[in-house]
C-alpha cells in the first residue's frame, strides 16, 4: 500500500513511515501523546523524525531563528539543517 501511495504521490509524500507499535495504541488511553507515554518506543522515535522532516520541508529564515532556542536546528556557515 505505501508503495502504491509514493508512487502515485511522489515527492508529496513524506519518507519517514509511522510503524504499527502498541505503544501508540496504548497512550490515548492515559491520556498521553505516544511521545511523552513512551518517549523511546519505535513509534515515539518515528513521530519526532517525521517532526522533523515536516519542519525541514518548511522551514524558512524567520523560522529558523524561533527553532534555534529550542534546540531543533543544527547551524553551520552555509545552511541549517533540522535534528
Amino acid at each position: 500500500m505505501a508503495h502504491q501511495v509514493r508512487e502515485h504521490f511522489g515527492e508529496q509524500v513524506m519518507a519517514t513511515e509511522i510503524p504499527r507499535n502498541v505503544r501508540i495504541a496504548e497512550a490515548p488511553s492515559h491520556g498521553l501523546p505516544v511521545v511523552a507515554y513512551d518517549p523511546v518506543s519505535r513509534g515515539a522515535l518515528a513521530y519526532r523524525e517525521l517532526a522533523k522532516e515536516l519542519i525541514s520541508r518548511r522551514v524558512t529564515k524567520p523560522e529558523q531563528r524561533a527553532l534555534a532556542p529550542i534546540g531543533l536546528l543544527e547551524e553551520d556557515d552555509e545552511t541549517a539543517s533540522v535534528r
